[in-house]
């Protein structure tokens, strides 16, 4: 019997907008796939480009960023610091062999339910074709 590829994907979600959307897409019953390790952090601009390193070479399958969207965030303008952030991320997980697919920046408020459970279950397509982590077994 084969066993089904199921991604681990860690998600940074922003504690004023993408974490409360969790709460949104549940309450509208929209349909998620529920292979999404939730990280609540204050801002999207405080992920430091180690942690979603980290979270690859700990096996993570994908890592999805989640954030205000620009000129919306409640500190002022620090999701493009995250913005900025997040490419050099793009960087660094190609440095160590990854496909950089295996990374998202989505910008997304917290009315957006429907378009979070979109995020979600298309990034979770995308990683299931790219299939595991190759550097997970390594690290």
């Amino acid at each position: 019997m084969v066993k089904e590829f199921r991604p681990k994907i860690i998600g940074f979600f922003c504690n004023w907008c993408a974490y409360p959307c969790v709460d949104n897409a549940g309450a509208s019953k929209l349909e998620m796939v529920a292979d999404v390790a939730p990280i609540r952090v204050m801002c999207s601009g405080r992920i430091d480009p180690v942690l979603i390193g980290t979270a690859f070479l700990r096996g993570a399958d994908g890592v999805l960023v989640t954030g205000c969207h620009p000129g919306d965030c409640h500190y002022e303008d620090r999701n493009f610091y995250g913005r900025r952030r997040f490419l050099l991320a793009k960087q660094v997980i190609e440095a160590l062999g990854l496909e950089s697919d295996r990374l998202k920046l989505a910008w997304i408020s917290a009315s957006e339910g429907r378009r979070f459970a979109d995020v979600i279950n298309e990034f979770t397509d995308k990683i299931q074709q790219l299939g595991p982590n190759p550097i997970k077994n390594n690290a």
